[in-house]
């Protein structure tokens, strides 16, 4: 007998069958400390010790996505190791043969244009339908729409089974509904007879093959509701390590087919298992640079405005005091409205803090005299959903408008085509915040070749310390680099 045995608890979980010692090493190859635990209020009260374990020494289960990981660790440590039968991983035969005679009784459009599957969606189409389970990384502006639209209908045409797709905003729910729509508009497929949306308390409960949601709206429905689905979609998947999406996934227990797709992971080894865990093993689907070399995405030059601030304002601050000095700043914002109302075509000025920060820009901007017709949106959460999906669609067909936007609601996922500028008003650190972020301009257009990102970080060097946001644009040069972008650092005096 083996020294393991792996088992199905159901489609969430395995099941671990072995010796207490051996759990016991299980258990502390499966630990990990969560980025940025020493700042829990848990952590510091000595209440939690700052760590997550992904194998539970209670239950012996492990997340059913890990289970690869078993066998590394069963060969790591000499241990012997079986699949029960309940377990024994299923590929299903699906082939380009078979994508390709799929995708052509589709008659995929986009814009009124016949549209073809990239390589690189054809290869995460075949790969999820022979698995299974997968967490697709996959860039954004790379088409995950398409993807996700793919995968719904393959499982609903050939197989007649039902689906739940989870998305973080109400924006998205639209956004992907209209981007199912638009695909199918040159077929006699009706999106609408087949797809159901739920949001700010609309109905939970449908007869459709299909349920598209933000995790909000779903998260506390019991288990029962969970059991209808055959298959489940995390779009924007880096967010699932949040307990109440990681509830979700958990509560799907009959759901054989899980997809995660995600432009970035935060770089953390915890972050990937537990994405895995819950979906499926990683597959980098393509990158940017590819991308970009294919002539699929527009080109993209980053320019960083290092601003330096006057010598008597270069004192040490606690970070949030940094920020709200920032934010408060005159001289600065003045800086950030002059830089959106020189820019010519669309731009997207991003911003953290809605009251304190965003509204003032809006107003600074809108209120600039020689603005002429130019139009100027502001979006923050507290825009309706209906309200964010036509200033989408306006500024799609804009040539000279300028958005004033929280990270929150413009930084993940929304398509906007036609979008030139992008200004970082407010400095950021988190990897997937900056790279989605990225992402809103790289999405080509017949207007446009090229986007430009305007990084602006703040010089408040005192003594031979450096500043917190200057530390984070440091950061962010990082993820530059490691994604390929190239970057120019120009270094700007700002006045007093």
């Amino acid at each position: 007998m083996s020294d393991v045995i792996i088992s199905k608890a159901n489609e969430a979980f395995a099941k671990i069958s072995c010796e207490r010692y051996i759990a016991k090493e299980l258990s502390e190859y499966f630990t990990f400390f969560v980025p940025g635990h020493t700042f829990s209020p848990a952590f510091k009260n000595k209440i939690w010790d700052g760590k997550i374990r992904l194998f539970n020494l209670s239950t012996f289960q492990i997340y059913m996505g890990l289970v690869s990981y078993i066998e590394e660790f069963c060969n790591d440590r000499g241990y012997t190791f079986e699949y029960h039968p309940s377990c024994q991983s299923v590929e299903d035969e699906f082939s380009v043969y078979h994508f390709e005679k799929f995708v052509k009784g589709l008659n995929l459009s986009s814009a009124g244009r016949k549209i073809t599957p990239d390589k690189h969606q054809q290869d995460a189409v075949i790969h999820v339908m022979q698995s299974r389970r997968a967490l697709l990384i996959s860039p954004t502006a790379s088409g995950k729409s398409l993807i996700i639209y793919l995968i719904f209908r393959q499982l609903l045409d050939y197989q007649y089974l039902r689906g739940l797709i989870v998305v973080p905003t109400t924006s998205l729910v639209e956004q992907l509904y209209s981007d199912f729509v638009d695909y199918a508009s040159e077929s006699d497929f009706d999106v609408s007879q087949h797809v159901h949306r739920i949001y700010q308390g609309k109905d939970k409960n449908t007869d459709k093959d299909l349920i598209i949601t933000t995790w909000q709206s779903v998260y506390q429905m019991p288990d029962e509701y969970f059991s209808q689905f055959d298959y489940v979609i995390g779009d924007e998947a880096h967010l699932f390590k949040a307990d109440s999406l990681i509830g979700i996934l958990t509560k799907c227990t009959e759901t054989k087919y899980r997809v995660g797709l995600t432009g970035t992971l935060d770089g953390t080894k915890t972050h990937q298992l537990v994405l895995e865990g819950l979906f499926g093993r990683m597959l980098r689907v393509t990158t940017t640079k590819e991308l970009i070399d294919k002539g699929r995405l527009s080109g993209f030059t980053i320019k960083c405005l290092i601003l330096k601030h006057p010598e008597e304002d270069c004192v040490k601050r606690e970070y949030k005091d940094e920020i709200q000095y920032l934010i408060s700043n005159h001289q600065r914002n003045k800086f950030i409205k002059n830089l959106a109302v020189s820019m010519k075509k669309n731009t997207l000025v991003l911003f953290q803090m809605v009251d304190k920060h965003g509204v003032i820009l809006y107003n600074m901007i809108k209120e600039t005299k020689d603005l002429g017709d130019r139009k100027v949106f502001f979006v923050s959460g507290k825009t309706e959903t209906e309200d964010r999906e036509e200033i989408r669609r306006i500024v799609e067909n804009e040539e000279n408008a300028i958005i004033v936007a929280s990270y929150g609601t413009y930084s993940t996922g929304i398509n906007i085509r036609n979008l030139h500028n992008i200004i970082f008003a407010s400095p950021y650190k988190s990897k997937t915040k900056v790279l989605q972020s990225i992402g809103r301009g790289l999405r080509k257009s017949d207007n446009k070749d090229e986007a430009v990102l305007y990084d602006i970080a703040d010089d408040m060097r005192y003594g031979k310390n450096m500043n917190h946001t200057l530390k984070h644009f440091v950061e962010r040069t990082k993820f530059y680099t490691e994604e390929k972008h190239s970057y120019k650092i120009y270094k700007i005096g700002l006045k007093k």
